[in-house]
């Protein structure tokens, strides 16, 4: 990691501020399963059987909650088809894909951290 020495710091009030935004964000997106659900459904819409092939170590329990949660605040969206079985089908709203920069942040900080992590195991 660069150390930069001439950088300017935030202010206290920056700072607490940040800190609010973040409190909010991480409140909302919160647990190890929702970024990767919200990935999973802006590849393309899916039931619920579906998800759980592709997040195989997700339980039946936590995925229904987190699907609840995540239609809540606008992530997805949740359609139900009058057919016989009923047909469920989960899928990304436009409010999810603001998250997209977030989502290529994170990706590229677990690349790098996945890195650290190996070299670490090197030495």
């Amino acid at each position: 990691m660069k150390t930069i020495e001439k950088e300017v710091l935030p202010t206290q009030d920056e700072c607490a501020g940040s800190l609010k935004n973040i409190l909010d964000a991480l409140y909302v997106l919160n647990g190890k399963w929702k970024i990767a659900l919200i990935l999973s459904l802006v590849q393309s819409p899916k039931r619920f059987n579906e998800i759980r092939k592709e997040i195989t170590v997700i339980s039946p329990k936590i995925l229904a909650k987190e699907l609840k949660d995540l239609e809540l605040n606008d992530f997805i969206k949740r359609t139900v088809y009058p057919t016989t079985p009923v047909s469920i089908i989960y899928e990304a709203t436009d409010y999810s894909r603001t998250l997209k920069s977030v989502i290529r942040e994170l990706s590229a900080w677990g690349e790098q951290h996945r890195e650290k992590v190996k070299e670490s195991m090197r030495k």
